[in-house]
């Protein structure tokens, strides 16, 4: 087969999305020497990606996601190389492409939080951006010939919310690097570098408002009339919904929370490995890798008792009630349990190195390679 990638995502720019492509292409390039791939990239990325097999080769489509170009000269790109099946590894499939392709969801975001308090668009524009992704996704899951799911959870939820997947969806679960890629240089060095100087706890991904970040800050007001001296690290990208829960904190007046930005995978190593928990409060999530990736590292892991959580972590996590409005409180005493009990934390450790062996990024690539070839197979 002829099998092209859509890659636009490629990298930790593009973050669980970029993961979850990158991880993606470089499996199937150790696994599958006999189809011919072509993977698509834009400027920001082109050079992350270097083929190292001949069947793999690489092209430039700077094409921004959910625009214009994408919609229209995107696909005119793709009819030049005669596809045998495309992958899309998320929903934004240009409504012009009709070959064959097999669609990634990660979430359905979107659908179970049409907020404002998610966007920095005006109101108008919001619900047009909306209107547009309603029908981009019921789109692109009606024409595709197979859908991959990250999780039975997600699955479910897509069957639920469109019927048209039913028969033609597949769940392929993520996964977490194992090792722990902690230098020469001293540890504390690095926890100094980002102003950690004292027990901390931390949470890595974006402060979009279904990831509850509130509430966790309401927490860890609790959790510092017992422990004044712990810190919060906060992980993530600096943008619009970091800076509004900025002004939370400062509004509040709390202290000791951090936000450290942007941290490269090897400093976030040293971030997982030392913390005193991991914590997640999310209230939705497709399948939630970053407490999967605190476990890989030796973290305890407090998190929300969302279905796909449970899913994904089983028995190897603390799980809380994070739903507002006494989340904070809820969350604030599964926290508090692990700072108190050493026992209970070194437990969920030893639970979480067990629970990261059911994942395998390579498995992940040979069970999408086996989707590609049952598409290529059906008449």
């Amino acid at each position: 087969m002829k099998i092209g990638i859509d890659a636009r995502f490629f990298g930790l720019g593009g973050k669980g999305l970029g993961r979850y492509t990158q991880k993606l292409i470089e499996h199937l390039e150790t696994i599958d020497i006999e189809n011919q791939y072509v993977v698509f990239l834009r400027k920001e990325n082109f050079d992350e990606y270097q083929p190292f097999n001949k069947n793999f080769t690489k092209v430039l489509a700077d094409y921004r996601w959910y625009s214009f170009s994408e919609q229209i000269l995107y696909p005119r790109l793709l009819a030049k190389y005669k596809f045998d099946l495309m992958h899309f590894p998320h929903f934004n499939v240009p409504l012009l492409y009709r070959k064959k392709f097999v669609l990634t969801i990660h979430d359905l975001i979107l659908i179970h939080f049409p907020t404002l308090r998610g966007t920095m668009l005006n109101p108008i524009w919001y619900w047009i951006k909306y209107a547009a992704y309603k029908l981009t996704i019921g789109s692109a899951i009606k024409r595709s010939a197979a859908i991959i799911a990250v999780s039975e959870f997600t699955k479910n939820d897509i069957i639920g919310q469109y019927s048209e997947a039913t028969g033609k969806i597949f769940v392929t679960y993520e996964a977490s690097d194992n090792l722990c890629r902690i230098s020469s240089v001293s540890p504390n060095q690095i926890l100094e570098k980002y102003g950690i100087i004292k027990s901390y706890l931390l949470y890595v991904g974006n402060a979009y408002p279904h990831k509850n970040l509130e509430s966790l800050i309401d927490a860890f007001e609790l959790i510092l009339e017992e422990f004044p001296n712990l810190q919060l690290a906060l992980v993530g990208k600096e943008d619009f919904f970091y800076v509004r829960l900025k002004k939370y904190v400062i509004k509040n007046n709390i202290s000791n929370v951090h936000f450290l930005g942007f941290v490269p995978d090897q400093d976030l190593d040293v971030l997982y490995r030392f913390a005193q928990a991991y914590v997640f409060p999310s209230l939705y999530e497709g399948f939630g890798l970053p407490p999967l990736e605190a476990m890989a590292k030796g973290a305890a892991v407090v998190c929300s008792d969302h279905a796909c959580m449970k899913e994904v972590l089983g028995e190897a996590a603390l799980y809380v009630d994070a739903n507002p409005p006494v989340g904070g409180k809820n969350f604030a005493k599964g926290v508090e349990l692990i700072l108190n009990n050493k026992e209970i934390k070194d437990r969920l450790i030893e639970r979480g190195y067990e629970r990261i062996r059911k994942y395998s990024w390579e498995k992940m690539a040979n069970e999408t390679l086996s989707i590609y070839l049952n598409v290529r197979n059906k008449k």
